[in-house]
């Protein structure tokens, strides 16, 4: 490799990394300012009609999400922001079921004054109450509460302690069923021995 290929194969995999990493830091549908010297960023995704929680760079300490249209916050989607300071997500239709609990104990831990401002737009029962008085009843069971791959593994394992509880019944059974075959196999072994022996007193019987 000439040194003119080697400046254009490094100069096009800089450029590579600049832009991923750009794409990293800043969502598409967000704007990102530097913070200076404290290296964070100040991440504003307000009033962009967002309906789900974009990717959010690590760095970010100041993140708003206000009035948008978000209903839910995936599970896990807010846990890589470890050096986040201030939080708005208030003016959402946040749909106040079993979905929402990780935002809730989320906000809980992170700043019980946003969690304060979040206020829930459905269903009706819970209409307008404030998503931190809201207790697990209120806010409904899901039919699935385990994450898939648990719910794979809890049904494999059941499927594995059947098979085995049947395996024990049928060795179980066959056990059984063989000691009977014995019994009956050694029986049938003296009955003739017996039949011989009734004959051969009878035969004495008579010659004396």
């Amino acid at each position: 490799m000439t040194k003119l290929e080697f400046i254009t194969v490094g100069g096009f995999a800089m450029l590579v990394l600049l832009h991923v990493t750009q794409s990293e830091v800043c969502p598409a549908s967000c704007s990102c300012k530097s913070l200076g010297e404290a290296q964070g960023l100040h991440v504003d995704c307000s009033s962009r009609q967002l309906k789900a929680v974009p990717a959010l760079p690590r760095a970010t300490q100041r993140l708003y999400l206000h009035n948008n249209s978000l209903s839910a916050v995936p599970a896990g989607a807010l846990d890589s922001l470890l050096s986040l300071q201030e939080l708005n997500v208030s003016d959402n239709p946040w749909h106040c079921d079993c979905h929402i609990m990780y935002l809730k104990l989320w906000l809980e831990d992170f700043s019980a004054p946003s969690l304060a401002n979040i206020r829930c737009a459905t269903p009706a029962p819970v209409r307008m109450k404030a998503l931190r008085q809201l207790t697990g009843n209120e806010l409904g069971i899901c039919k699935r509460l385990l994450p898939v791959k648990c719910l794979e593994f809890l049904w494999r394992d059941l499927i594995l302690i059947a098979g085995a509880i049947i395996t024990l019944l049928l060795l179980a059974w066959a056990l059984k069923f063989s000691k009977k075959m014995v019994c009956q196999l050694k029986l049938s072994q003296y009955r003739p021995r017996g039949r011989l022996l009734r004959r051969h007193i009878s035969k004495n019987h008579k010659i004396q």
